[in-house]
């Protein structure tokens, strides 16, 4: 039986002589491949016919962390931290997570990519939680140290995260600014940070955990 195709998203760069770049983590795709899957990392510059055929033929898409969405696709409020807007980067995921949760092809949303899921679908971002969440922890662990545990996760135990983890209380190393403000209508919310933002959540006519 064939290997499963999951597309990887990526983000723009460039490279130390300025020339522009596809990049991503080798975690994702050490990821992918530790799960029995194929990794195909997905050009954010693709012309849309190509990047239409290139989905056609993936099993699942994983949707990566990284910058900000521009608020050109939610009404969001402008605020100084927000960093690292790509617009091809944005069109790109946008259009693949809503095709993918129509379609219902299996998804993986981490971080940025679980925020796009929102706003695909309709929901808003506090654009700097600390700002704008009401009694709001720090979501953005300051030295951005990415094994850091920052704060507990309660999550439903009816949902594909209890089965998965086998307990409805995680520890998360937290590394965010941003976060769910308005849940888009195809959402269900199945966990939460102690301040009450969602930290996880999945489609309702999608299976994959989110």
């Amino acid at each position: 039986m064939p290997k499963p195709l999951i597309g990887i998203t990526t983000r723009n760069g460039k490279d130390s002589d300025g020339h522009p770049t596809m990049v991503v983590q080798h975690s994702y795709i050490n990821a992918v491949v530790n799960a029995g899957g194929v990794a195909i990392p997905i050009p954010s510059i693709l012309p849309k016919e190509d990047l239409q055929q290139l989905y056609s033929q993936l099993n699942g898409i994983l949707f990566t962390g990284g910058g900000d969405v521009s608020l050109d696709y939610f009404p969001g409020s402008p605020h100084p931290r927000i960093d690292g807007v790509d617009n091809a980067r944005d069109f790109t995921e946008i259009s693949l997570m809503r095709a993918s949760v129509s379609d219902g092809k299996p998804l993986l949303g981490i971080c940025r990519g679980a925020q796009v899921m929102n706003i695909a679908l309709g929901g808003t971002l506090y654009t700097h939680i600390i700002d704008q969440l009401k009694g709001a922890i720090d979501h953005d662990y300051p030295g951005n140290l990415r094994k850091t545990i920052v704060h507990p996760v309660n999550v439903d135990e009816s949902s594909r995260s209890a089965e998965i983890f086998g307990e409805t209380l995680l520890n998360v190393n937290s590394l965010h600014h941003q976060g769910l403000k308005d849940i888009a209508p195809g959402l269900r919310v199945v966990g939460h940070a102690p301040d009450g933002l969602a930290e996880v959540w999945m489609p309702l006519q999608n299976r994959m955990l989110i």
